[in-house]
């Protein structure tokens, strides 16, 4: 009977370790969100902090509670700013070499030898912006 509950006592033990863990892990994730807020006040960001000290775990439910959801969008907007991804033509468009100097470009590559006919047609293919 002892061995048993040696075993239990391990596993509460690594239970407790990995909720205070992640207990800690959740302060500070909530920590950081009340600094990058910016719609929140100097007082009332005072006043979370403060809460979070004297009652850590009463206000770390309320503040994933009441503002759980504008936490979430203030992530995502940091992690995933407004990225444009742009088509080769796009690119080519704005960029130096037009179309016509990239053919030229590969043909004289065909004509030394240094690609094929093959690599020449999809070079021109790309160039032109058609797919291959």
């Amino acid at each position: 009977m002892t061995f048993l509950s040696s075993v239990w006592d391990v596993f509460w033990f690594y239970f407790m370790i990995f909720a205070y863990i992640a207990y800690l892990f959740v302060l500070v994730y909530i920590l950081i969100d009340i600094f990058r807020d910016h719609t929140l006040n100097g007082w009332l960001k005072a006043l979370w902090v403060l809460l979070l000290v004297f009652v850590p775990w009463l206000t770390a439910i309320v503040y994933l509670i009441v503002r759980g959801k504008s936490m979430a969008e203030r992530t995502e907007a940091r992690r995933n700013p407004n990225i444009v991804e742009y088509s080769d033509a796009e690119v080519r468009s704005v960029s130096f070499a037009s179309p016509t100097d990239e053919i030229a470009k590969a043909q004289a590559l065909r004509d030394q030898g240094v690609i094929s006919d093959g690599e020449f047609e999809a070079l021109k293919a790309k160039a032109l912006g058609n797919k291959f």
